[in-house]
């Protein structure tokens, strides 16, 4: 029997979605993003304290080397402020101030600090009450020479030369994979020295540097190469490691989803897929505190996501000037029905009668409905607007709203 609603609209949305996630982000009208997580940790400091440090990071959120540092502060339960670089147009300041014009940087108690191995190590010096490095001499001695091997072991030069080469010759991409092979061989043998799933005894910097890397790569490398790390016999210590990273809350704070990685690396490096570029890990998708978590950011987001599609999802195309503002109501009528869904799913039918009935949709309505819920599914971005959990419960509900409605 389907459930009885209030009378829904985004304000009685806002307050049910909040009812059902803690999840919070800051907003920052104007800017891009034009929302931020809340530290998990900012709650230790009373109100307008200044924050001990300031993470200078890529406004994407998506930046292996930036994502570090947020696990690491994320773990340490360091509360901290985050200032946006545009990577594409780095502001004169930030060059004049890092030298390497680089991200990520940080601000730690004042002192300028760059270099995401040098940050991750700062950290560890100032804030000591939550250590990531072993205490035992001899097991620290090897945790800080895998950070310092960690640009000279060949791992990631090996990894992306597999992913990304565009070579035709399938002679040459199965030497890259061989190479590729082999530096995972050495993570498998490297995962087996001390007891448990980590690189250490315990979990350490050294699970935080190669997590962002390991992450994207197995997300990619079956989308682009037909070549699987998890579930791959061959590596079953990489895949306890994963699973063993997959308990960590600060862990699901700070990853991306596999479909924001895939669309990326097509994006940005033009890889063409040999496999479905959008596979859903549907574990998340039914989750209510996945779903409230992606309705409310719809929810308190609306508007600019209504800007957004209008802008830059080509429904302007469709039409004049003139009808900006039906196909405004057209997008919020839309999304507003995908925020119903990830609120109530299967038990909440769908109201036909606010477009014009399920057999009876006005053409151009239903084109930018459509288009604006294909854009909406592609454009999100985890964790730089939700987190990766809540990305697969707002693509899945995209998927169901539309396949019912079209």
């Amino acid at each position: 029997m389907p459930v009885q609603t209030p009378e829904l609209n985004w304000d009685t949305l806002l307050g049910i979605a909040r009812k059902n996630t803690s999840a919070r982000r800051i907003r920052r009208p104007g800017q891009s993003p034009s929302t931020a997580p809340i530290p998990s940790s900012l709650h230790q400091l009373p109100p307008d304290t200044i924050l001990p440090v300031l993470l200078y990071r890529d406004t994407n959120s998506w930046c292996p080397f930036c994502e570090r540092v947020w696990f690491a502060l994320e773990e340490k339960e360091i509360p901290f402020a985050t200032e946006f670089i545009d990577l594409s147009n780095k502001p004169k300041w930030y060059t004049d101030l890092v030298p390497t014009a680089l991200v990520p940087a940080a601000r730690i108690e004042g002192e300028l600090v760059y270099e995401s191995k040098e940050i991750l190590l700062a950290l560890e010096e100032r804030f000591d009450d939550l250590p990531l490095l072993p205490e035992e001499p001899q097991e620290n001695a090897v945790a800080r020479q895998w950070i310092v091997e960690d640009e000279t072991n060949g791992f990631k030069e090996a990894a992306y030369k597999f992913l990304l080469g565009k070579s035709s010759d399938a002679d040459e991409i199965a030497t890259l994979q061989t190479a590729f092979e082999v530096k995972l061989d050495e993570l498998e043998q490297a995962l087996g020295k001390y007891p448990g799933a980590y690189f250490l005894s315990r979990f350490s910097l050294v699970d935080i540097m190669y997590s962002p890397h390991l992450d994207r790569l197995a997300a990619s490398l079956p989308v682009y190469r037909n070549y699987f790390i998890k579930g791959n016999p061959r590596f079953p210590r990489i895949n306890a490691w994963f699973e063993a990273l997959n308990q960590r809350p600060a862990y699901h704070r700070v990853k991306s989803d596999d479909i924001t990685s895939n669309l990326l690396f097509r994006r940005r490096w033009g890889l063409e897929p040999v496999r479905n570029l959008l596979p859903l890990d549907l574990m998340y998708s039914e989750t209510m505190q996945f779903r409230a978590e992606a309705a409310e950011r719809l929810i308190d987001n609306h508007e600019v996501a209504i800007a957004d599609v209008l802008k830059n999802s080509g429904v302007q195309t469709l039409a004049g000037e003139d009808s900006t503002s039906a196909f405004r109501e057209a997008i919020e009528v839309h999304l507003q029905l995908l925020a119903e869904y990830l609120l109530y799913g299967e038990s909440l039918p769908l109201p036909w009668g606010r477009i014009g009935g399920k057999d009876n949709l006005n053409p151009s309505s239903a084109a930018v409905g459509a288009i604006a819920l294909a854009y909406v599914r592609n454009r999100i971005c985890a964790p730089r607007d939700m987190s990766a959990g809540a990305a697969t419960a707002l693509r899945v509900a995209i998927d169901k709203v539309l396949a019912s409605l079209y």
